[in-house]
């Protein structure tokens, strides 16, 4: 992730839970959820959250292992990780938040059971990279989960995200955040990501994984990736 990101990260990560939360209508927290069981998390397990943000995805994660699993949770933008410490309080003791590079992961081969990002991929400076180091700390076996945006198949629906993103999204940063120019970058950068099936191929071209799985959600608008680490 450029330095310019991380920075604009940072100028909107007081806000950054209120405004996902009202581009998505709340639906983001039951994507994350879905991307939880498509992982086959369970309790026990060790997880790695990449990119992790506030944290949402992190806690998804923490209540699916439970007690006897841990979470670690990691980001290369110092604010955002200042606002999900606040959030927790140190409720978690299962629950390590740290700051680490998705591109140079600072974990040793197959520690973790799952390995995870929600909506930050995108943001990587080389993403195959990125997904290439998420499963080379994720153990044989075990699963890479990612969330990320897409774009709807359905010509209306098709139609109607692309006024919500270049119209209402821009508008919720400006309005709530106070950052127009962030969220512009959202809407940009999401019409030109790969999705579908040229996400797969990007995650296939890492050579690291058996299967590979695409969900949709809501016609294509976000998908939910997993591809499960080469014995």
């Amino acid at each position: 992730m450029s330095q310019r990101v991380v920075r604009m990260f940072a100028q909107v990560a007081e806000r950054y839970d209120i405004a996902n939360t009202l581009i998505t209508a709340g639906l983001h927290r039951r994507w994350r959820e879905r991307a939880v069981r498509a992982g086959m998390v369970r309790q026990g397990m060790n997880v790695l959250d990449c990119a992790t943000g506030t944290g949402d995805f992190a806690l998804a994660m923490v209540r699916a292992v439970g007690s006897t699993g841990t979470v670690t949770a990691t980001d290369i933008c110092e604010p955002m990780l200042a606002v999900f410490r606040r959030k927790v309080q140190h409720r978690y003791p299962n629950l390590r938040i740290e700051y680490a590079d998705m591109l140079a992961l600072p974990y040793p081969d197959g520690g973790f059971d799952v390995t995870c990002c929600g909506y930050g991929i995108r943001n990587a400076d080389d993403p195959q990279r990125a997904l290439a180091e998420m499963a080379r700390v994720t153990k044989a076996g075990g699963r890479v989960v990612v969330v990320e945006t897409g774009v709807p198949s359905p010509r209306l629906l098709r139609w109607l995200y692309a006024v919500h993103m270049r119209v209402v999204v821009p508008l919720i940063g400006q309005v709530v955040v106070g950052n127009r120019d962030a969220y512009e970058y959202l809407p940009r950068t999401a019409a030109v990501f790969p999705y579908g099936e040229q996400f797969l191929q990007l995650m296939e071209a890492t050579g690291a994984f058996d299967t590979l799985t695409a969900q949709p959600l809501l016609g294509g608008a976000s998908y939910i990736y997993v591809g499960v680490r080469r014995s």
